[in-house]
C-alpha cells in the first residue's frame, strides 16, 4: 500500500474510502510554571452593604469590633470639667462598713431573717457621720446605713494629718483615748476606730481603746472624742484673746 504522503493526500485509494488527513501534532503539554503566591487581600466588602467600618465603628468612639460606638462624651460623669473623673470630687463621700448583725424572728413557718449595718461616712476632709440601716437584706441594710449619715455628719478640728492635742471619751461602757502622732507613724487603732479616723482623713495617731468592745459604742466614743477637738486659734477665739505673732520676748514664735 502506498505511503500516505502530502503528494497522495486526498487521493482515495482503491476501493475505500479517502484517509483521515493527519492531524498536526501540538507540542508536549508540560507542567506549568510554578509562580509565587500573589498579594494576599482580605474579603470585599458585601454587595450592598458600603465600605467595612474603621476601628472606632461608625462614627464612634472606641468600637472595638466596628460596632456602631458610643458617639462622643457629652455630659457623662467622670468627664473633663466636672471634677468627678478622678474618683476625688467635692461631693465624694467613703463608705465604710464597721459591723453587720443579723437577727431572727421565729414564726409559725420557720426562721425570719433580719440585718443591721453599722455604716461610717466621712469625706477624709474633716467630716465623719454614722450611719445604722436595717433591711430584709444585707445590701438593703448597707445602702440605708449610707444615706443615713450624710445629712448630719459633724466637722472635726485636724492639725495638719493628725489631731491637735490628746483627748479621751467614753460612752456607755466604750473608752477611747486618741494621741496625735509625728508624721510617718501611721493610723495605730483597731479595726472599728481605724474605720472612723480613716474617713476624717486622719493619717498619723495613737489610739487605745479602754473599755466595751461593742461596736456601736466604740464608733460613737470616738466620734465624741473627734468633736472635743480644739484648735489652738479655735480656744482663743473663744476667750477673745489674740493671737500674738512675732512678739517680743517670745523668740519671735506666736504665742
Amino acid at each position: 500500500m502506498p505511503e500516505n504522503t502530502n503528494e497522495n493526500a486526498g487521493i482515495p485509494p482503491e476501493g475505500g474510502f479517502p484517509p483521515i488527513p493527519p492531524v498536526p501534532s501540538s507540542p508536549a503539554a508540560g507542567p506549568s510554571p510554578v509562580t509565587g503566591p500573589g498579594p494576599v487581600t482580605g474579603p470585599g466588602p458585601a454587595a450592598g452593604h458600603g465600605p467595612r467600618p474603621g476601628p472606632g465603628g461608625y462614627g464612634g468612639h472606641g468600637g472595638r469590633m466596628g460596632g456602631r460606638g458610643r458617639g462622643p462624651r457629652r455630659n457623662r460623669p467622670g468627664s473633663e470639667g466636672d471634677g468627678s473623673g478622678d474618683g476625688k470630687g467635692e461631693n465624694e463621700l467613703a463608705e465604710k462598713v464597721v459591723f453587720i448583725n443579723r437577727s431572727a424572728k421565729v414564726v409559725k413557718g420557720g426562721r425570719r431573717f433580719s440585718f443591721s449595718a453599722l455604716v461610717v461616712v466621712g469625706d477624709k476632709r474633716g467630716r465623719v457621720g454614722l450611719g445604722l440601716g436595717k433591711g430584709g437584706e444585707v445590701s438593703d441594710a448597707i445602702r440605708k446605713g449610707g444615706e443615713i449619715p450624710r445629712n448630719r455628719m459633724v466637722a472635726v478640728s485636724l492639725k495638719a494629718n493628725t489631731i491637735p492635742h490628746e483627748v479621751t471619751s467614753r460612752y456607755c461602757g466604750a473608752c477611747i483615748l486618741l494621741r496625735p502622732a509625728s508624721p510617718g507613724t501611721g493610723v495605730i487603732a483597731g479595726k472599728t476606730v481605724r474605720a472612723v479616723l480613716e474617713s476624717v482623713g486622719i493619717k498619723d495617731v495613737l489610739s487605745k481603746s479602754l473599755g466595751s468592745k461593742n461596736a456601736s459604742n466604740v464608733v460613737k466614743a470616738t466620734i465624741e472624742a473627734l468633736r472635743n477637738l480644739r484648735r489652738r486659734d479655735e480656744i482663743l477665739k473663744v476667750r477673745g484673746i489674740r493671737p500674738r505673732v512675732n512678739a517680743p520676748g517670745d523668740g519671735g514664735q506666736p504665742s
